[in-house]
């Protein structure tokens, strides 16, 4: 079986190459993210807040959670109008457009519009692939944690998700792993957390039963939690090499963050 070396995908941007786009200098930047109960996941939504702010210098850039952290996002937009902003920019940190994208940020952003009329909130696409394109930061930012974890070569990869049970946001992750297949040269098939099968364990059981000796798991996920430590479990007890860390504030999600930050929409 063939081998590859994970040097990451070729012709990824280089970090911190975005620009000053639509949402200007100093348009407040709002981070929306799932929100977990382990306070890692929130810590790095922190983390990936200060990275953003400091990589583009006089834009404040603030944190926000949908779930079981605070504040919400309409609690921070409604603070922002508070203070005499007109315009704000939204950023749902998802990697799929499922229900949270369709339904509650929408939802969060429209009753902070209804409490501050003047305040005009553009909403960006989700980090995952947009429109069917699959971003090549998050690909390289995908690579370069995976060969942290295990620089070495493999014969296959497992993308390792958290799960969820709408089609087309599962489409969305098999389009990353057929991308991340194209990049290294060897097969990399998607596992879940939850909500879906199959699981890591499952699936790199099945590769290792074709001849693949040396799998690696790439974790698809932003910040460290519950999910990932049940991926990282139960890739290891199927005997995969290696399970990479989530993407936290590395410089290829800060970078990813500011180009949707400077093609946001209104939303």
């Amino acid at each position: 079986m063939r081998s590859a070396r994970l040097t990451g995908p070729a012709h990824a941007p280089t970090p911190g190459t975005a620009r000053p786009g639509r949402a200007g200098a100093g348009v407040p930047v709002v981070l929306v993210a799932h929100g977990s109960r382990d306070p890692r996941a929130a810590a790095a939504t922190r983390a990936l807040a200060r990275a953003v702010e400091t990589a583009r210098p006089g834009t404040p850039v603030l944190p926000s959670w949908l779930d079981h952290t605070e504040p919400g996002p309409t609690e921070v937009l409604r603070g922002l109008a508070a203070d005499g902003h007109r315009t704000a920019v939204v950023v749902p940190l998802l990697l799929t457009a499922a229900y949270h994208r369709r339904v509650d940020v929408p939802a969060a952003v429209a009753a902070a519009r209804e409490a501050a009329p003047g305040l005009t909130v553009r909403v960006t696409d989700v980090l995952g692939p947009a429109d069917g394109t699959v971003d090549a930061g998050l690909l390289a930012g995908l690579g370069h944690r995976l060969a942290q974890a295990w620089p070495g070569p493999v014969d296959a990869l497992v993308l390792a998700a958290a799960g969820t049970r709408d089609a087309r946001a599962r489409g969305s992750v098999g389009r990353v792993a057929a991308a991340l297949a194209a990049g290294y040269g060897v097969p990399c098939t998607v596992a879940y957390a939850s909500a879906a099968p199959p699981t890591a364990d499952v699936t790199v059981a099945r590769l290792r039963a074709t001849g693949a000796h040396r799998v690696a798991v790439v974790a698809y996920f932003l910040a460290p939690g519950l999910f990932h430590d049940a991926v990282v479990a139960a890739a290891q007890r199927a005997g995969a090499v290696a399970v990479s860390a989530p993407l936290n504030d590395s410089p290829d999600l800060v970078d990813l963050v500011l180009r949707r930050v400077d093609t946001a929409g209104d939303g």
